[in-house]
């Protein structure tokens, strides 16, 4: 029996999330399966991929083959690392302290880059919400000014019409004096 670890789809139209599986090859891509090692949800940034390390180590030792995708996820993790590593260690290449000194270096160096990428999502949101803020805040200078203007014009207005009924009177005077 063939065996591959693959995704099955679950969530509603639009928004998928995913099982990562252990499946016998000729099931259907959501049908029956042989253990669900974990979740993988591609709608958060950095995408979210949990499972248990240990059992998808154990059978990629029994020779079950990743999908494309879980390869990708599994290299990610460190699985694939982890077995490359172990194969060393069984060929007598390296020891299994120096194996395990090997994969907690790159696991901490992996670790330091999707922390920086996260940090880096986080700095950049708030960048832009300055950003709006500021842009928001002049906006409303800008009105309040134009409102101010547009109050000022109307009480120059409203005492022009107001002085000009006061005007005529004076000017009914001074008009016969001037002729």
């Amino acid at each position: 029996m063939p065996v591959k670890i693959r995704l099955s789809r679950h969530g509603k139209k639009g928004y998928p999330f995913y099982h990562i599986v252990v499946a016998d090859s000729r099931a259907p891509r959501d049908g029956r399966y042989i253990e669900r090692l974990g979740i993988y949800n591609p709608n958060t940034n950095p995408a979210t991929i949990e499972f248990d390390f240990d059992r998808a180590l154990d059978w990629l030792q029994k020779g079950a083959q990743p999908t494309d995708t879980c390869r990708t996820l599994l290299s990610k993790k460190g699985v694939l690392m982890k077995k490359h590593l172990l194969e060393g260690v069984t060929k007598n290449a390296f020891s299994t302290e120096v194996a395990e000194q090997k994969f907690v270096a790159w696991s901490n160096d992996k670790d330091s880059k999707i922390q920086a990428q996260k940090d880096k999502a986080e700095q950049d949101k708030a960048t832009v919400k300055n950003q709006r803020h500021e842009a928001e805040a002049k906006v409303k200078e800008e009105r309040a000014q134009a409102i101010a203007k547009k109050l000022a014009a109307a009480a120059k207005a409203e005492e022009k019409a107001s002085e000009p009924a006061e005007q005529p009177a004076d000017a009914e005077t001074e008009t016969p004096a001037a002729e």
